[in-house]
């Protein structure tokens, strides 16, 4: 059956105490309305329709970036759960398929109960997604009859024998787009909060003689994020779930729960990742490769054997080929480092190429912004840069040349040719004792005029 999302995301979420709207704070890099998406995606959407409210703006432009296909509508007014989805009506006029309702807010429901939502979805005409809270508080609570789903009660409509089931709702529906809207057009609002609940499509539609279910999933996949408290709780459940899922595909984390992934953290089998690093979005590292503690990594590319750090720092457009050496207290960015190539203390590689087997001294930097633009540096193949080297971009060193340490290269460099460019040295035979001598009598007399 073809597909459509709905994704609320139109709440201020006034308990984040923030200007961002709440479905824009990160969770592991990723805004929560990106991971509510790609739950979604598995589900292969024709249509994904996002309903934004407070920041509509900001969250257009995260699910646009996100999926450039989502289209974004906008619930002007707060009234309910229902209304919100109704939003979406006139983008799925004419959409004969499936409508799953998500939140923004609620970025874990993963992809497999989705599948068992569309499933259960043949022989019933409403599915919702429940889960047995280990505390129900203040949930709505799902009214079964064997398996067949007669009406959802919120908290405060709740009677005390109501209050006291423990399955509850999770706010994820799934129905034919046509009848969910049809439903929809037959609530109203005469409950304590006067809003218009998206719960209530179940009583409606029992009435009318259709059939609903339920679909059970872990607590943990409908964790809603309400405040800042519940952000970190969040991530840190993420974290704790990626971290597993690596080890179990065979990744070592010698500290995992120092080790710090984002969404879409990639790392191949019998890579080893030592305590306090940090993967941030956009980072792929391939089998066999070993990053060293307190590293940080960003939108780059590790191949098989690299090594990383410690205490290093890949950047954006970092592309790492098999068997490079990064070490410690090295910066790369924007740079292609090719095979067996290594950069092994204090240096920074921006806007670079570095050829196969080419060795980068301590303290090299490629000096590539002049204030306004920024510009190439090229290092062949088997090259040897000396320690404390500048290279002045735009600059090329060709294939088997060197440098000499504290050179600063303003001009390419021919291959196999020795490049150095160092101020003479000039020595002044018993000028530093007459320097130190001057400036010591020049500090006594500033103390004796204090």
């Amino acid at each position: 059956m073809k597909t459509a999302l709905i994704i609320l995301a139109a709440g201020k979420g006034t308990r984040m105490n923030s200007d961002l709207p709440k479905v824009l704070h990160p969770i592991a890099g990723d805004a929560m309305l990106v991971h509510a998406m790609a739950s979604g995606a598995a589900l292969n959407p024709e249509r994904s329709v996002v309903v934004a409210g407070h920041g509509a703006d900001a969250v257009r432009a995260a699910a646009l970036a996100h999926d450039p296909a989502a289209i974004v509508v906008e619930q002007t007014e707060q009234k309910g759960t229902a209304h919100a989805v109704m939003q979406a009506a006139p983008a799925l006029d004419d959409f004969d398929g499936m409508a799953v309702v998500l939140y923004g807010d609620t970025p874990f429901i993963q992809p497999e109960t989705l599948t068992r939502m569309a499933q259960a979805l043949a022989s019933n005409d409403i599915v919702v997604l429940g889960f047995e809270a280990s505390d129900p508080a203040r949930y709505g609570r799902l009214i079964l009859q064997g398996q067949s789903l007669e009406r959802i009660v919120e908290y405060k409509d709740a009677t005390e024998a109501e209050r006291a089931i423990t399955l509850c709702n999770s706010g994820v529906v799934a129905a034919r787009a046509d009848l969910l809207f049809d439903l929809i057009d037959d609530v109203g609002n005469d409950n304590a909060s006067q809003e218009y609940y998206l719960t209530d499509i179940v009583g409606i539609a029992r009435d009318r003689g259709l059939s609903a279910t339920a679909v059970t999933c872990a607590e943990e996949e409908t964790m809603g994020v309400n405040s800042r408290a519940d952000l970190a709780q969040a991530d840190a459940a993420f974290q704790a779930r990626a971290r597993a899922a690596l080890m179990e595909d065979g990744v070592t984390l010698s500290a995992p729960d120092t080790v710090y992934l984002c969404r879409d953290t990639v790392i191949g089998r019998d890579t080893v990742v030592e305590p306090n690093v940090v993967f941030g979005p956009g980072v792929t590292v391939e089998s066999g490769a070993t990053i060293r503690a307190f590293s940080h990594l960003e939108g780059c590319h590790v191949s098989r054997g690299g090594i990383v750090g410690p205490y290093a720092r890949l950047r954006p457009g970092a592309e790492l080929a098999e068997d490079v050496r990064i070490g410690n207290f090295v910066e790369v960015k924007n740079a292609q480092i090719a095979e067996g190539a290594k950069v092994n203390h204090l240096s920074y590689i921006g806007d670079a190429h570095i050829g196969r087997h080419s060795n980068i001294g301590a303290g090299t930097i490629t000096c590539n912004y002049d204030g306004v633009m920024k510009h190439h540096t090229h290092i062949g193949d088997r090259v040897f840069i000396g320690s404390n080297t500048m290279l002045v971009a735009p600059v090329s060193v060709g294939d088997g040349a060197m440098t000499g340490s504290g050179s600063v290269i303003t001009s390419d460099v021919e291959p196999d040719a020795l490049a150095l460019a160092r101020a003479p040295q000039v020595e002044k035979p018993g000028m530093a004792r007459k320097l130190f001598e001057m400036l010591k009598a020049k500090k006594a007399r500033a103390q004796r005029g204090s």
